[in-house]
């Protein structure tokens, strides 16, 4: 349990189907919602302008195919400390600039969009991080924005989308953010908390370079959630490179 607690809390959100993002290092002109967003990183004061979902996360046609993934986090914050923190938060320091590789893929659905392979690559990033202590990922066949993680010890991990928002600045960069309800079911403890991804994607002929901001809030059992509200407790800046997989292209 200890081992699964301190993963918990330093990769929730990788459980997810992959998000990758281009970080904004200084605001542009004309930027978008979702861009200054990035740009404001880690001054976050409130969640991020989302709507209900419907349907699953459609990519670019770039994002189409198998692909090596090489994460490494290269920031992390606790915007709300020493007040609130998460458990772990200091102890996930000794993982800045370690590089973790997984494979991910895209690929068209029955209406011809790409989306995420959600089981694929809830399993493959699941394994990169627990290695043995996971045991499968099954998704809703009647919903792609709920997925199951299963772990030893009749534990699971079951993730729900319930907001999302994109934009499109240029035709090879693409920006999202998900927000996702996470529900911990563990032999003698339940664990709830709700976890934003806010992406950005370039595209470039070589492959995808890609940085990652997670955000994790605290669930409305939780007995501090009235000092954070819609605050997030922790943040992590992740930078993602993505090669295609040779057999591919």
């Amino acid at each position: 349990m200890a081992k699964f607690g301190m993963w918990f809390a330093r990769r929730v959100i990788l459980l997810l189907a992959v998000s990758l993002v281009l970080f904004c290092g200084v605001k542009e002109a004309n930027a978008t919602p979702l861009a200054e967003r990035l740009a404001d990183f880690p001054q976050w004061q409130n969640k991020p302008p989302v709507e209900a979902v419907q349907g699953d996360l459609i990519y670019p046609e770039w994002m189409a195919g198998t692909w090596e993934v090489t994460s490494t986090l290269v920031d992390l914050a606790a915007p709300l400390a020493p007040d609130v923190t998460t458990p772990g938060f200091e102890n996930n320091r000794q993982f800045l600039h370690q590089p973790v590789r997984f494979q991910v893929r895209f690929a068209p659905n029955q209406g011809n969009a790409v989306v995420s392979d959600r089981a694929f690559n809830g399993l493959s990033i699941a394994k990169a991080y627990l290695e043995d202590i996971v045991q499968a990922v099954k998704v809703d066949p009647h919903n792609p924005n709920r997925q199951i993680t299963l772990l030893k010890g009749d534990r699971q991990l079951i993730s729900t989308v319930t907001g999302r928002a994109t934009e499109t600045p240029a035709p090879d960069r693409f920006i999202a953010t998900e927000v996702t309800q996470q529900f911990f079911r563990g032999t003698s403890q339940v664990y709830l908390n709700e976890v934003e991804t806010t992406t950005a994607y370039q595209y470039l002929h070589s492959g995808i370079q890609a940085d990652q901001v997670t955000a994790i809030y605290l669930s409305p059992q939780d007995p501090n959630y009235f000092k954070s509200l819609n605050r997030p407790v922790a943040l992590y800046r992740y930078t993602l490179e993505l090669t295609p997989v040779a057999s591919q292209r």
